[in-house]
């Protein structure tokens, strides 16, 4: 289950949620103009993404992906985002619905709220995806063992 409390399982939300969503929690928060510096500017970059082959459990980077982070401060508190793609505008919503969350902002129960629905939305995707593929789970024999 993602806790939007918990900052990592909140990263794989914002990374998760629409554009026009992450824009309009951020907006929501911008209404009481509260004191805010961006830290990073949102600036697509290319990130080595690393996997866990699943016989040996080792990782392997798989290749180059771009993303775009962000990191801002508001009102004291550091918020940052990392979205898939070349995506300034959801990266820098992401980044300050982080701060507001982790921060003690008026909205903090609200987006707390909005993330939760992310986070069951996800979960039901997640679950009928499996469904829709794993009748093409392949199992292997080795005839290591039969040696």
């Amino acid at each position: 289950m993602d806790d939007p409390a918990d900052r990592a399982d909140r990263f794989e939300l914002l990374a998760a949620c629409e554009d026009d969503a992450l824009a309009r929690m951020a907006n929501g928060v911008l209404e009481s103009d509260p004191q805010l510096a961006v830290v990073q500017e949102p600036k697509p970059q290319l990130l080595m993404q690393q996997v866990r082959e699943p016989v040996e459990r080792r990782l392997f980077n798989l290749g180059e992906v771009v993303v775009t982070p962000a990191e801002v401060e508001l009102g004291g508190a550091r918020g940052f985002s990392m979205v898939p793609g070349k995506a300034e505008r959801a990266a820098l919503s992401g980044a300050i619905v982080d701060a507001a969350v982790a921060g003690d902002h008026p909205k903090q129960s609200e987006l707390t709220a909005e993330l939760e629905r992310v986070a069951d939305r996800h979960q039901t995707e997640r679950r009928e995806e499996w469904n829709e593929s794993k009748h093409t789970a392949v199992e292997f024999e080795t005839m290591e063992d039969d040696l």
